[in-house]
């Protein structure tokens, strides 16, 4: 289980004539994802979700707040220990090219002082999860956007972590790719994995995620089941859950006295918000 109390990240961004603004890009968020869960982060660019993740995976330190860790009934207090239970994948991991991924993953096993058995265990294993068998002793340099990212996803698995941390892991790839990402959370989800999601695609996070927390300037705008967000805003698919509620927390819905709809800037009408 991993969570967060009233989580703060404050910025400071330099304005015209050398004027200084403080802006919180995470502003009081508290959350908890327990064992055996998939938690959705949607939000537009902008809203905090990589800054939120960061934090959550303990890379980046909260201006005010905590994340904590629990094993069952143990809170992990040691920093390198916390981290050996988390894998985080970025939205924009760099990974050494003239390396296979095999080597690359060999490499990662020794950082984390894996028997050397072991880790060529689980490099097949985690091969045969995501496919990775035809392309698994080319140089990374010379893959797809589709294998590279699956090589990326990799790295964060040879340690068999508790908690998952991905940030936008489909982004760009093909429908297959995205297939076998999918699955493999559904999978590590089931083994009682904890498992913290963003994502841009609202089909996706639909499908995959047991609960979808919404962010919008640094707050949580909106959080329950894809059926409950559904249910309490009266819309058919969570795209539309998104919008409406992105709209009505920006200010850019006009209410229509008439029957209660909105219409969005250049006219373009929705159903009741």
């Amino acid at each position: 289980m991993i969570k967060a109390d009233h989580l703060i990240k404050t910025f400071v961004r330099n304005e015209k004539k050398n004027r200084k603004m403080e802006i919180n890009a995470v502003d009081d968020i508290s959350l908890t994802v327990e064992e055996g869960e998939i938690v959705g982060i949607l939000g537009p660019n902008g809203a905090g979700k990589t800054t939120l993740l960061r934090m959550m995976s303990r890379l980046m330190k909260p201006t005010s707040g905590q994340v904590s860790i629990r094993m069952g009934e143990t809170e992990m207090t040691d920093e390198i220990e916390v981290k050996r239970h988390i894998g985080y994948l970025s939205n924009n991991t760099k990974l050494y090219g003239r390396l296979s991924s095999r080597e690359l993953l060999q490499m990662l096993g020794t950082i984390y002082g894996i028997p050397e058995q072991t880790v060529e265990e689980r490099i097949r294993q985690i091969s045969e999860v995501l496919s990775m068998d035809a392309f698994l002793d080319n140089r990374i340099e010379k893959l797809s956007t589709g294998q590279t990212q699956r090589a990326s996803i990799a790295r964060c698995l040879v340690h068999d972590p508790q908690v998952y941390i991905f940030d936008e892991p489909t982004l760009g790839l093909d429908i297959i790719s995205s297939a076998s990402i999918i699955d493999f959370m559904k999978r590590e989800r089931d083994r009682g994995k904890t498992v913290l999601y963003s994502t841009h695609y609202m089909e996706e996070a639909e499908y995959l995620c047991d609960r979808i927390v919404m962010i919008h300037r640094g707050k949580i705008i909106s959080e329950g089941t894809p059926a409950e967000l559904r249910e309490r805003t009266k819309k058919d698919s969570l795209r539309d859950v998104f919008s409406g509620l992105i709209l009505e927390e920006s200010g850019s819905i006009l209410p229509d006295a008439a029957d209660g709809s909105y219409e969005q800037p250049g006219g373009i009408k929705g159903g009741r918000a």
